[in-house]
């Protein structure tokens, strides 16, 4: 289905041939005065340089044109003209602006292209090192690429998401000498074993947390300890047997704890890979880049210079090989390159990751081009995250200064929405217990959207009645309030993220990302249940309208809701284009208040026009199926009521 931007701006730019003048000046725009009208066209500005003509003389002939016998069939604009210095300004017909929306409800997936036509893209999002829990750290790499991954699947896009664990480097080697300081007797350490090594791991989840840290916080002390580390990482890295069993034993009991934690974050991955997995193409990649003259020996380690006449810095070489013979992250992460491309043949590679590793990917993607590893025109993109900081401004951090947990983030969230919920509606305790009622009794076994009064006077208020609406509703029992606070708290922590830049550093602020009013996760969330509400009710007191139509606009409210559901597939295809989630949410929440202008301006369920009331139904059903599909690549869903 054409992007309503498309059928507007082809539609000008017929009208300026006709006139005489090149099509490409007909391109339309959203309207930046939409006091004044909804989309414009700007050509005749650029058309007065190149035809030697006044502005305002080329839009009112391209305004005439239109207004007469060369206006579209059928009518698409209700309102053309040309105002000073040259702009054309325009306002779609109300029956087109229905057969629009119409037409995108019946279509798949809501009249969204697939422009990604099957093309593979690989997405690395995760980067989480084995042996460590998750933290916050970790959470704008997981938020951010789970969305990116869902975008380009939406899309049409072949994609795969490799979760790239750091599981080859000096941290394997670390807790190989910490494990032999604590247990020596461990058969890894007697050089005359040969037998088999054992299946179980000699050690827990919760014993290797404490292992790495203490073992990391000795070798910034200890020099000598820092050296048997990295030669014990080296030994493994070589294949000694010994320590890739204390390998796969990191390897099982840490994959375990991180697909739980990543679960539940809801963030998936296709492939679980890691930089081990890049080994066995290191030793012909050194060896091609030595061949090609593209790898040099400085100080004793091979580099490989990157810089161009055009960089308007100095970039320093990319280390591909310690002197001592050790791989570094770039020459993991090219081997890598060479897995990739051997296997899956990306047309695009996407790469999230803190935004303090510019260079490192900037090295590493020029490297793979200049060798050929990968194509000259093939799109290697690195999005580079800010941090998540605390109320002070300063990185997230426990209340006693530490690194917090993702899980205790996770949970601390979840708490506070359940709290939430508590306090505006009160929860049944489980069965045979007193119930610990706050709120509510009104409209029992209906949700909290419900018993809103539909029909306020203004829009601007969209938002207003929420808390009153859910302290209006019937308890929830502690099963279900659970669940919900769960789901809520999601779309709290994942809006709260996602809404900002991804460049961009932000504040975590609990208290206002876990608000139902505002522009919050559960505010939309809230948009979608009240909705849902509506058409239960619907269901249940009228006839079905499922073969009714989106009839014209009847009010400003109205108009408003469906110009907004119009920029759906624009809005999302052009975010995936710029890899900017932050923009289905701006979107998300511009519906989200558009819809509740309408509710608040219109009484659906008591609108006695049963034909309006029907069109009306509709559209709010249309409605429903946007948002949830911009929460869905969002990485989030919606409760049947909250």
């Amino acid at each position: 289905m054409k992007k309503i931007l498309d059928m507007i701006s082809a539609q000008m730019e017929q009208a300026f041939e006709a006139c005489g003048y090149e099509k490409h000046f007909g391109k339309a725009v959203l309207s930046n005065r939409p006091d004044l009208c909804e989309y414009q066209c700007n050509g005749a500005m650029a058309a007065a340089k190149a035809y030697k003509k006044k502005p305002i003389d080329i839009a009112n002939q391209v305004t005439a044109y239109l207004t007469g016998s060369g206006g579209a069939e059928p009518a698409m604009f209700s309102q053309i003209s040309a105002v000073m210095p040259g702009f054309i300004n325009l306002c779609l017909d109300g029956g087109f602006l229905a057969d629009y929306l119409n037409t995108m409800q019946r279509e798949e997936k809501l009249g969204l292209e697939d422009p990604g036509h099957g093309e593979t893209v690989i997405v690395d999002y995760g980067g989480a090192n084995v042996a460590k829990p998750l933290h916050v750290g970790h959470l704008r790499s997981a938020v951010i690429g789970e969305s990116i991954r869902r975008m380009a699947a939406f899309l049409g896009y072949h994609v795969i998401g490799d979760v790239h664990l750091g599981d080859w480097g000096l941290q394997m080697g670390l807790i190989i000498e910490e494990l032999r300081e604590r247990k020596p007797e461990l058969v890894y350490f007697q050089e005359a074993y040969e037998g088999e090594y054992p299946f179980e791991a000699p050690f827990t989840i919760e014993e290797l947390e404490d292992i790495y840290p203490c073992a990391s916080a000795r070798s910034k002390k200890d020099d000598t300890f820092k050296e048997r580390a990295q030669a014990a990482t080296l030994r493994l890295q070589s294949g000694y047997a010994p320590y890739a069993a204390i390998w796969k034993h990191i390897m099982r009991i840490s994959l375990e704890d991180l697909k739980k934690n990543y679960g539940n974050l809801d963030v998936h991955f296709d492939l679980w890979k890691g930089e081990s997995d890049a080994g066995p193409y290191i030793p012909w990649l050194i060896e091609d880049l030595q061949k090609k003259g593209l790898a040099r020996e400085s100080q004793g380690a091979l580099v490989v210079d990157i810089a161009r006449d055009t960089d308007s810095k100095e970039l320093p070489p990319c280390i591909v090989q310690k002197s001592d013979g050790a791989a570094l992250y770039a020459t993991t992460d090219l081997g890598t390159i060479l897995e990739r491309e051997k296997l899956y043949q990306p047309d695009q590679y996407i790469y999230i990751a803190d935004k303090r590793q510019e260079l490192h990917y900037t090295q590493v993607f020029r490297v793979a081009k200049k060798a050929g590893y990968v194509k000259e025109d093939t799109p290697m993109v690195y999005i580079g995250f800010g941090t998540m900081n605390g109320k002070d401004g300063k990185p997230f951090k426990t209340r006693d200064g530490g690194v917090m947990r993702l899980e205790h983030l996770i949970a601390d969230i979840e708490a506070a929405v359940y709290d939430r919920i508590r306090e505006n509606r009160g929860v049944q305790k489980a069965e045979g217990t007193e119930a610990d009622t706050l709120t509510g009794g009104k409209n029992p076994g209906e949700p909290a959207a419900d018993v809103l009064t539909e029909g306020k006077n203004s829009g601007t208020e969209a938002a207003a009645d929420i808390e009153d609406a859910l302290k209006a509703g019937m308890e929830m029992s502690e099963e279900e309030a659970r669940k919900t606070a769960k789901m809520i708290g999601l779309a709290a922590l994942k809006y709260g993220d996602l809404s900002n830049q991804a460049a961009k550093d932000y504040v975590f602020d609990m208290e206002r990302f876990t608000s139902f009013t505002g522009n919050t996760g559960p505010y939309i969330l809230y948009t979608i249940v009240r909705i849902k509400s509506i058409l239960k009710n619907y269901q249940e007191t009228a006839e079905g309208a499922e073969d009714a139509l989106i009839l014209p606009d009847a009010g400003e409210a109205e108009r408003g809701l469906m110009l907004e559901l119009t920029r759906y597939n624009d809005v999302m295809e052009n975010a995936f284009a710029e890899l900017a989630p932050h923009k289905v949410c701006q979107y998300v929440y511009g519906l989200a208040n558009a819809f509740n202008g309408f509710y608040r301006d219109n009484k659906i369920l008591t609108e006695e026009n049963q034909g309006r009331q029907k069109g009306w139904i509709r559209l709010i059903t249309l409605t429903r199926d946007v948002l949830s599909a911009g929460i869905h690549v969002l990485g989030f869903e919606a409760p049947e009521r909250m």
